[in-house]
C-alpha cells in the first residue's frame, strides 16, 4: 500500500514510517522544512513539500495515495491562543483528506487522546471529549470517524498522555523539560493522578494495524501502561536529574494545567483483542531511566 504521512518525522511518526517501511508499504511523507526533506528521504520514504496549512498538497498527498495516516500537530502549548490555532489547523487538515478519500473506501487513520472518565478507567467505547483545551480535536476526529458512513475506512488512534522513546516524548517529556527549567521535578496537586502511557515503537505496530484492517468507524487504543502515578514520574525525572520532587502550581503548566491534574487512566483491553496489538517495548517508568543529567 502506499500511504502517505503527515507528521512523519517526529518521534511517532518516524517509528510509524520505518514500521510500515519494513512492513512492504511504500509511504509519501509531508515535508514542512528541507530538513524534514531530508529526513524523510533517509528515512526511505518520498517526501512531499507542503506545511499541514497546504490544504491543497494535502489533497495532492491523499489522491496519490491508497490510504492516509495522519499524526502532525503543531505542539505550541505556550499559550491559550496557540493551543487554539494548533487545533484549529489541525482541524482544517483532517477535514480535508477525509473529503479527499470520500467514496473510495481507502483507509484515514487520524489520532486523539484517550478520553478520562471521572472515576474510572476509559475504554474504547468512551466519547472523545469536545470541549476544553483541545475539545476540537475531539470534535474533528469524531467528525472523521463519522466518513465511514461516505465511503471512507475512518479509523482512529487513541495516543494517551505520554508516548515515549529513550527517556522523551509526550507529557513525562515535558515534565522533564520544566524540571529542567525551573530546577524543580515539579507535579500538581498531591501526584496520585494517573496518566497512561506507551512506546513509540508499540504505537508504530497500532498504526500499521489499523491501516491494513481495522473497520470503518473504529477507535483503539494505543495504551500499554494502564495508568502511572504523576507522582511516580516525577520522581524517576527528579532522581535523574538529581532536582527536588515536589508539588507545584497547575499554572506552572500553562494552558494544559487543568489536563495535568486530571486523573486519566485508560485500558486498551478490546484493542489487543480485536486488532491482536501486544505492546513489547519498555514501560514508560523504565524508559525514563534513560533521561540524562
Amino acid at each position: 500500500m502506499r500511504v502517505f504521512v503527515t507528521g512523519g518525522t517526529g518521534l511517532i511518526g518516524s517509528a510509524v514510517i520505518a514500521e510500515l517501511l519494513g512492513n512492504g508499504h511504500t509511504v509519501l511523507a509531508l515535508a514542512r522544512s528541507d530538513a524534514s526533506a531530508l529526513a524523510a528521504e533517509a528515512a526511505g520514504a518520498e517526501p512531499l513539500r507542503g506545511a499541514l496549512a497546504d490544504l491543497d498538497i494535502l489533497r495532492t498527498g491523499a489522491a496519490q495515495a491508497d490510504g492516509v495516516i495522519h499524526l502532525a500537530f503543531a505542539n505550541d502549548f505556550s499559550s491559550p491562543d496557540a493551543l487554539a490555532k494548533a487545533v484549529a489547523e489541525e482541524s482544517a487538515a483532517i477535514a480535508t483528506l477525509g473529503e479527499e478519500l470520500v467514496g473510495s473506501d481507502r483507509p484515514f487513520v487520524t489520532v486523539s487522546g484517550t478520553p478520562w472518565v471521572p472515576g474510572s478507567v476509559s475504554t474504547e467505547a468512551d466519547p472523545l471529549p469536545t470541549d476544553g483545551p483541545v475539545g476540537g480535536r475531539g470534535r474533528a476526529v469524531t467528525a472523521a470517524l463519522g466518513l465511514a458512513s461516505r465511503g471512507v475506512r475512518s479509523t482512529a488512534i487513541r495516543l494517551p498522555r505520554t508516548v515515549h522513546n529513550q527517556g522523551t516524548g509526550g507529557f513525562a517529556g515535558l515534565l522533564t523539560d520544566i524540571a529542567r527549567r525551573t530546577g524543580i521535578s515539579g507535579y500538581p496537586g498531591d501526584g496520585a493522578q494517573r496518566w497512561p502511557a506507551v512506546h513509540a515503537l508499540d504505537t508504530a505496530v497500532l498504526f500499521r494495524l489499523a491501516l491494513e484492517r481495522a473497520p470503518a468507524g473504529s477507535s483503539w487504543h494505543a495504551v500499554a501502561d494502564e495508568g502511572d502515578t504523576v507522582r511516580d514520574i516525577a520522581a524517576v525525572i527528579g532522581r535523574r536529574l538529581g532536582l527536588p520532587v515536589e508539588s507545584v502550581s497547575s499554572e506552572t503548566y500553562g494552558p494544559l494545567g487543568p489536563i495535568f491534574a486530571t486523573d486519566q487512566p485508560s485500558s486498551s483491553t478490546h484493542t489487543r483483542q480485536a486488532l491482536g496489538w501486544e505492546p513489547k517495548q519498555p514501560s514508560l517508568l523504565e524508559d525514563l531511566e534513560n533521561i540524562q543529567p
